[in-house]
């Protein structure tokens, strides 16, 4: 089996796209008519409201999969409709593998030893007992909170090295207030960058062939010049890079975040593709009148704009 950043880099070539799409769904905003179709089903709002996301998610996975690789899932818009929300999570993970597409489970989890033990074991591993065995989700990486220190993290990278799985520590955020914490100096070093000395050295065991490692970290674009340095601190992570489109990140801030062969780097966009169709842009520069052409047109841009980021990057090398 293939471990997890060989097939990323496998699904950037195929599909040449460093490009994730985030299913993030807002039950406000989904298609009426697929909120339609869900509620004339009995089963009340958390039942039927999961269904409308199920199936708004696979819409969504048939427009996209011919041209990203990765999709990513935020597990609170799922555990928001409670056991049928995390049914729903699930399904669409399974429906998102049958395409082929690699799957983050954005969890952002950090807790005591035994706790992330546990946590780890229903995200990448598998469970076992008395002679049974059986996964919970099938996700391929996970994003993490390292704020409880190596404690809470080495249970994934454990698994990780074990299984072939891929692990994103939150370095940098895009959220205007992770300055109260990420910036701050200890020691001469933000804050942000002892967490990425030490996401370089929980990784460093995990190095694949391909030079980069099963150990990640999410960083935002938000200032060039601390990305520049956060790439020279973990020149073997990959990055998985959010803010891009609905967030405000400008795709002139994210050549730092690439290695100078063009790779090391996914970004992700979750509403300004998944409600393209909500954009009076669209509309007004396309004229579509179905929402599905606007999700199509959205990653196609999307894909166009990186394709010309990495380029310049392979260029100035």
């Amino acid at each position: 089996m293939e471990n997890f950043i060989d097939q990323l880099l496998k699904n950037i070539e195929e599909k040449r796209s460093c490009s994730v799409v985030g299913l993030d769904p807002q039950l406000e905003l989904i298609p009426d008519e697929i909120l339609k179709t869900a509620f004339r089903k009995k089963g009340g709002l958390l039942r039927n409201a999961a269904r409308a996301v199920t199936e708004f998610n696979r819409q969504i996975i048939d427009i996209v999969h011919p041209y990203v690789g990765v999709l990513k899932l935020q597990i609170a818009f799922y555990e928001l409709f409670g056991f049928w929300g995390v049914k729903a999570y699930a399904d669409s993970i399974k429906y998102a593998k049958k395409k082929g597409l690699l799957v983050i489970g954005d969890i952002k989890r950090g807790d005591v030893a035994h706790t992330a033990e546990a946590y780890a074991a229903a995200h990448l591993g598998t469970i076992r007992f008395r002679g049974m065995q059986e996964t919970a989700f099938e996700v391929d990486a996970v994003t993490l909170n390292p704020y409880l220190g190596s404690d809470s993290i080495l249970p994934f990278t454990k698994l990780a090295k074990q299984c072939g799985k891929g692990v994103f520590i939150l370095v940098k955020t895009s959220n205007p207030s992770s300055k109260e914490i990420q910036d701050l100096t200890c020691e001469k070093s933000h804050v942000h960058e002892i967490v990425a000395d030490y996401v370089n050295t929980w990784g460093k065991d995990l190095i694949e062939k391909s030079g980069y490692s099963l150990i990640g970290a999410v960083v935002a674009p938000t200032n060039p010049e601390m990305i520049h340095v956060l790439r020279a601190l973990m020149p073997n992570a990959y990055f998985l890079v959010p803010g891009y489109g609905a967030q405000g990140g400008r795709v002139e801030d994210l050549a730092n975040c690439f290695n100078n062969d063009g790779y090391g780097a996914i970004v992700n966009s979750s509403r300004g593709i998944i409600y393209a169709y909500t954009q009076e842009t669209w509309k007004e520069n396309y004229g579509m009148k179905h929402w599905e052409d606007a999700v199509e047109q959205a990653i196609i841009t999307m894909n166009k704009e990186l394709t010309d980021v990495v380029r310049e990057v392979r260029e100035k090398r």
